[in-house]
């Protein structure tokens, strides 16, 4: 559905105060709790955060693709993606016509593990060429070329013998280039990779990063990208979004959140990432305690009970607010701004 509220020119995406829950046997569970964040035309926006906080459901809640034992809230989805049309994503069917036209066309998805996202008995370029049909309406041979410019494009050997190939004929690595290379398929105008080098080796992840910064440079389209990994995100992000137990706790530009970061959260995770360096004898920084059972969250401050600067008297009891500064940075603690300086 159009919306009349526009987003300023440069914005693609635009979440506001998303919810999504789950309808279970011991009753509904909160997996997204407000979730705000956004997406300027031609960024990288890096989300991060511990399993379970929400990442992957928010990216579903945008392309539609949540199970059908999930209820959404009052939230709002916005997408711009011409400069022109802007439409409203939150309550429309995954399978309405309008979605058909957007996922594939201008939005585009690398899954975590390209074997249980592309079909086992349909060759590569077989998937690469329905979709540019469905999008583009064009015939089978025009279809074809593009598939064979995509793996090319994506930097696969020999993109006219395996064109043909299957799968499971292909390394991980390539299976992840072939993923791209379907996602890229009508060019969109953003594209979302959900953790899609975390069952890769060392080298390969690396390549993979280095071939999404590449493309985005020369499509000039914006990616969300999401890990668990903060080395990944400073390699590739502008800005970074970190969520934690289904919520936004900071969000900034990529070296604001590694050098000054506002939020406990996020400076136990930087504080756990080991560094070259280091003394072998010192052990890692560790987040005290685990992640709450969602169905049982903590009240005020959902991060208290592992935060070591709160204050029960106060992060126990109330909802933090989201503390903004001047350099766009903002953070859901009642103590942003007054921390001690980190340090990282």
């Amino acid at each position: 559905m159009l919306d009349t509220v526009k987003m300023p020119p440069e914005r693609l995406l635009q979440l506001d105060d998303v919810e999504v829950a789950f309808k279970t046997r011991d009753g509904l569970v909160t997996a997204v709790n407000g979730v705000n964040y956004h997406v300027n035309r031609g960024e990288v926006l890096g989300i991060v955060g511990e399993s379970g906080s929400g990442k992957s459901v928010t990216v579903r809640a945008i392309m539609r693709l949540l199970a059908k034992n999930a209820r959404e809230g009052n939230g709002t989805i916005r997408f711009n993606p011409d400069g022109e049309t802007e439409y409203r994503l939150d309550g429309v069917a995954r399978d309405s016509r309008l979605m058909r036209r957007l996922r594939g066309g201008k939005i585009g998805m690398v899954f975590q593990e390209p074997m249980t996202a592309l079909s086992p008995v349909h060759s590569i370029g077989t998937q690469i060429m329905r979709t540019v049909m469905l999008h583009r309406h064009v015939g089978k041979e025009e279809a074809r070329l593009r598939a064979i410019d995509l793996l090319k494009r994506v930097q696969l050997p020999q993109p006219e013998r395996l064109v043909d190939s299957y799968p499971h004929q292909l390394s991980g690595g390539m299976r992840q280039r072939a993923m791209i290379a379907l996602a890229l398929a009508c060019d969109p105008a953003l594209l979302i990779a959900d953790e899609p080098t975390t069952a890769l080796d060392v080298t390969t992840e690396a390549q993979i990063l280095e071939l999404l910064k590449s493309l985005q440079q020369e499509l000039g389209m914006a990616i969300i990208f999401i890990t668990h990994n903060f080395g990944v995100v400073a390699d590739i992000a502008d800005r970074v979004a970190v969520m934690y137990l289904g919520r936004v706790v900071e969000t900034g530009l990529v070296d604001d959140i590694f050098y000054h970061p506002q939020h406990p959260y996020t400076r136990a995770l930087l504080g756990s990432i080991p560094r070259l360096g280091q003394q072998k004898q010192r052990r890692l920084n560790v987040i005290r305690g685990s992640v709450p059972d969602p169905y049982n969250v903590p009240s005020g401050c959902v991060f208290h009970t592992r935060c070591d600067y709160a204050d029960p008297a106060i992060c126990g009891r109330d909802a933090p607010p989201n503390i903004p500064f001047a350099n766009g940075q903002a953070a859901l603690c009642h103590f942003a701004g007054k921390l001690p300086e980190a340090g990282q």
